[in-house]
């Protein structure tokens, strides 16, 4: 199973994102596009990007009912992206409707990942603000069953419940782990975090990074620190 590191490229907009992309004159990294980029840039900052030869993680974290989201991915379905996203708290039958919305009549479709709980949330905030009073381990394995069960590709989690999610749901059953961080960087909004190489450890199959490496002093650098950390080459 291939492994890559995804850059975050959580912009305001076009302009300033093109710019960002233009410092990688030899390699073509994976990039996310995130709610914000997308919702200023529109669907076209998509086929730019995939234009230039860039693996493209869409991350729009679709929440609604089923039929609304399976419109929804049919429409997303047309922009060639690599990876989609929703949440896997809409249930089993909108994950399911998301996977017929997103599926081609050729068959061919993105790979479809579930995000369990935003690596902001902790136990607390689990049990105050959305009063689920499990631990949330427990709480990310329940969830990453129903999409598998759902026919989904992987989830999104925490680099710290990766290993969990690979025993629960097996090894080819994708990780795609924000809250990745240098040891020597800000945590920022982030609650459970780990380094690209404990992340490898830990068995991440993807890692997201955004500020460590939009925001260094040298992009390029920093983005290819943080794949010899995590690919270890």
């Amino acid at each position: 199973m291939a492994k890559d590191v995804i850059i975050a490229c959580d912009f305001a907009g076009e302009a300033e994102t093109l710019k960002f992309l233009d410092q990688f004159t030899e390699e073509r990294p994976f990039v996310k596009i995130g709610m914000e980029l997308f919702y200023s840039a529109g669907p076209s900052i998509v086929k730019k990007i995939k234009e230039r030869g860039h693996p493209i993680f869409l991350d729009l974290k679709l929440h609604d009912i089923p039929n609304t989201v399976k419109k929804t991915m049919a429409v997303l379905s047309s922009l060639d992206v690599d990876i989609c996203n929703l949440h896997a708290s809409g249930t089993t039958p909108m994950m399911k409707a998301a996977l017929e919305g997103l599926t081609r009549p050729d068959g061919t479709r993105p790979l479809l990942i579930a995000v369990t709980q935003l690596t902001s949330t902790d136990q607390e905030a689990l049990e105050n603000d959305l009063l689920i009073h499990e631990p949330i381990d427990k709480v990310v394995m329940h969830y990453a069953l129903t999409a598998k069960n759902a026919g989904l590709d992987g989830v999104v989690c925490s680099p710290l419940e990766a290993a969990k999610v690979h025993e629960v749901c097996g090894e080819s059953f994708l990780t795609v782990t924000p809250g990745v961080r240098f040891a020597d960087s800000k945590a920022d909004d982030q609650k459970r975090v780990m380094t690209p190489e404990k992340a490898r450890e830990a068995g991440s199959d993807y890692i997201v990074v955004g500020r460590p490496i939009t925001q260094a002093d040298d992009p390029v650098a920093a983005y290819r620190r943080c794949v010899k950390e995590f690919l270890g080459k």
